[in-house]
């Protein structure tokens, strides 16, 4: 028993300097270890999925750089804003960036946002149930409301994409109307380098099931939508979920709002059924936005004859991609290979570009690098006019049908 009188006991003053290090030392230790994560981990994955390859591509000559350098180039499907870098910065890894579009000469970008997707992803069935963006928005330090919502991971990508612009000084600009588009191509026409960007969803899931959300969505700029992604949710199935059914009660009723707010419907990745469904329903053109074609390459993504026929006759086109999956062979030859059917059995107002580029894909060259598909449709005997419809024209003649006035 300790006498009422007695001192309480202190650590020698050498052994407080000790644990005051030692405490120390672990609190920076433990500093530099999130660092790391927040820094290191989301560069590490993204330049493990995001890669170029070290391909042979064709040399591109002076003819097809200057052709090329005159045409108005769109690309339906990137999902940059899901990695943490700045847009506006040439990245090291990855396939696109402002600067990257602008050394390409891409004159109109649709930027997606992936807000869900299922662990062990693969083309055949996929489970709703888990989810790696979760550990991304984590390991990026996004803000906590994105850490459950996929609503608010759109709107957070949404938000991103606005910052871009305003930081860019004029050089990135987001389309929303068939006016501003109209104005974008007055001012590149007129010799300002500036580049248009599109905001995009890749699956209706971020709805939460309630279809007041569309407005949300749209209010934050969204003017394309895929109804699915890699899962079956709410709204469709999936081509890649279980049960790949059709569209549900909700799917029907934001398909006709999306055609009444001037939101470009996208079929990539919707089920078999599901698309069906769309392709009887629409009253506008509608997009398969970045896939391939099965004549050139036999994977379930991508669209059968029958498929393309459909979409054609809507008025819409078929963006073809440049990874495996997509054109199982990842060369210029593949994508324009892809093209032809595209054409052959859609007509050439059918045709058009959807790289897929920084969607966890493997592609032979980035978006500054695009010209060798402008090389390999002149080395095909495409003409000048052709060519300018498949790189872009086809693109925005279906947003200038679409898009709100």
């Amino acid at each position: 028993m300790t006498p009422p009188d007695a001192a309480p006991y202190a650590a020698p003053p050498r052994r407080r300097r000790w644990l005051r290090r030692t405490l120390l030392g672990l609190v920076v230790v433990l500093v530099l270890a999130l660092v790391g994560f927040f820094t290191l981990v989301p560069r590490i994955v993204e330049s493990s999925l995001n890669q170029v390859t070290d391909a042979d591509l064709p040399e591109v000559t002076a003819e097809a750089q200057a052709l090329h350098d005159e045409l108005t180039i769109v690309d339906m499907h990137s999902d940059t804003l899901m990695w943490n870098r700045d847009l506006l910065e040439r990245a090291d890894r990855g396939h696109m960036d402002l600067p990257r579009l602008e050394e390409g000469n891409v004159a109109l970008q649709v930027f997606s946002s992936v807000s869900k997707s299922p662990k062990g992803q693969n083309y055949d069935s996929n489970s709703a149930d888990s989810d790696n963006i979760t550990l991304l928005t984590l390991a990026q330090a996004q803000p906590p409301r994105t850490w459950t919502s996929l609503l608010e991971r759109s709107l957070y990508h949404a938000d991103r994409l606005q910052d871009a612009v305003e930081e860019s000084e004029g050089r990135l600009r987001q389309v929303r109307t068939a006016g501003e588009l109209d104005r974008l191509l007055a001012d590149r026409a007129a010799g300002e380098q500036v580049t248009g960007a599109l905001f995009s969803v890749e699956g209706l899931h971020n709805l939460e099931g309630d279809a007041d959300n569309l407005r949300v969505l749209f209010d934050a700029g969204v003017r394309m939508a895929g109804f699915t992604h890699f899962f079956d949710n709410e709204a469709s199935g999936s081509m890649h979920g279980e049960e790949k059914g059709g569209l549900t009660d909700l799917g029907r009723e934001v398909l006709a709002e999306m055609e009444e707010l001037g939101i470009v419907v996208d079929i990539a990745h919707a089920s078999p059924e599901a698309v069906e469904e769309i392709l009887a329903t629409a009253t506008k053109p509608l997009v398969s936005s970045h896939g391939g074609v099965q004549a050139t390459c036999d994977v379930n993504r991508n669209l059968s004859d029958e498929q393309i026929e459909a979409v054609a006759a809507t008025g819409g086109v078929v963006g073809i991609g440049y990874w495996d999956a997509a054109i199982c062979d990842p060369t210029p030859e593949a994508v324009v290979d892809a093209l032809e059917h595209v054409i052959e059995v859609g007509g050439i107002e059918t045709a058009a570009l959807g790289s897929d580029y920084d969607g966890a894909t493997t592609v032979a060259w980035d978006v500054s690098e695009i010209a060798v598909i402008t090389q390999e449709l002149l080395d095909r005997g495409r003409t000048e006019e052709e060519i300018e419809a498949i790189m872009g024209g086809n693109t925005l003649r279906v947003l200038g049908e679409v898009l709100p006035d």
